[in-house]
């Protein structure tokens, strides 16, 4: 309580006049006080429930001056301890996995990893799911460390190995044409070239080379057989050569073949058909009438 006293004079007299005291009450009273407790009581619980709420999220997550629990903040990056789950995208330039371990990524899924350009348009993508796996891109290259394994765009594909081993049991349907150096089969194993509904073609610019280091080297065909050389000769290089059904051709009059009827000549017309013709004296392969 303050109380205060003004003196006042008069113009006429000059002798001062007291004027009676004015009383005036300065603070907050009544339930307007209790209410001002009453707020600042509630403050202060509240302080202390959010410094002990802070105090035990900073002790269950792990926080120290080198990250969060098994989550690092490195000069490198961000490094994670253990198993981790994210429960939304994932966005990283480079995910690393310790020197001595694998890097695991499990889904009950998918998972699929893309990249974006700058404008945040797909341009290569790849996802593993429970029934296949997807790769989308323009180019797919699978490397070692000094050379491509295998390469493949929307104009071709490129195996680089050494080898190309086919151990599916009906091996390998081509539905056009292949070019490769060399085709060969495992040891122990036959190799086989089949066209069953059309024709199969060999061609090489300077040659095809089939050779057998053991057993026989057998084609079939429904219709014809064509070996064609552009330039230079055809040479059939053997112990014995057989042709067991040459057709044999009809003389038109026996001639001087009397006594050799048990031998025989092969003839050649000029469309190269071959056929038998018995043998005499002289060439019996004019009088036939197969050409």
């Amino acid at each position: 309580m303050v109380r205060e006293q003004y003196i006042s004079t008069t113009d006429e007299s000059g002798v001062a006049t007291p004027v009676p005291d004015s009383i005036y009450k300065i603070g907050i009273y009544g339930w307007r006080k209790r209410c001002l407790y009453l707020f600042v009581l509630l403050l202060i619980i509240i302080l202390v429930v959010n410094f002990a709420l802070t105090i035990w999220i900073l002790r269950v997550m792990w926080f120290n001056t080198e990250g969060m629990g098994y989550l690092q903040v490195t000069e490198d990056g961000v490094r994670l301890e253990g198993e981790s789950e994210f429960l939304f995208p994932l966005y990283a330039e480079e995910i690393d996995s310790r020197e001595d371990s694998a890097l695991l990524v499990h889904s009950t899924d998918n998972v699929t990893l893309n990249a974006r350009n700058a404008n945040g348009d797909v341009t290569g993508s790849v996802s593993v799911g429970p029934g296949q796996t997807k790769a989308f891109g323009q180019h797919f290259t699978v490397s070692s460390s000094d050379k491509t394994l295998f390469y493949a765009d929307e104009k071709e594909a490129i195996v680089g190995t050494g080898k190309l081993r086919v151990t599916g049991p009906q091996g390998a349907l081509f539905e056009h044409s292949v070019e490769t150096p060399l085709v060969k089969a495992e040891p122990l194993r036959d190799l086989r070239l089949e066209s069953p509904t059309r024709f199969l073609s060999m061609e090489a610019p300077k040659g095809v080379y089939i050779k057998a280091m053991a057993g026989n080297i057998d084609a079939e065909s429904s219709l014809d057989v064509i070996l064609h050389s552009t330039e230079g000769l055809l040479v059939l290089d053997a112990e014995t050569i057989r042709l067991p059904k040459l057709p044999e051709g009809e003389a038109g009059s026996p001639g001087d073949s009397q006594g050799l009827y048990n031998m025989f000549e092969v003839c050649v017309c000029p469309s190269g058909k071959l056929f038998l013709s018995r043998a005499g004296l002289s060439s019996t392969c004019s009088e036939s009438q197969e050409c």
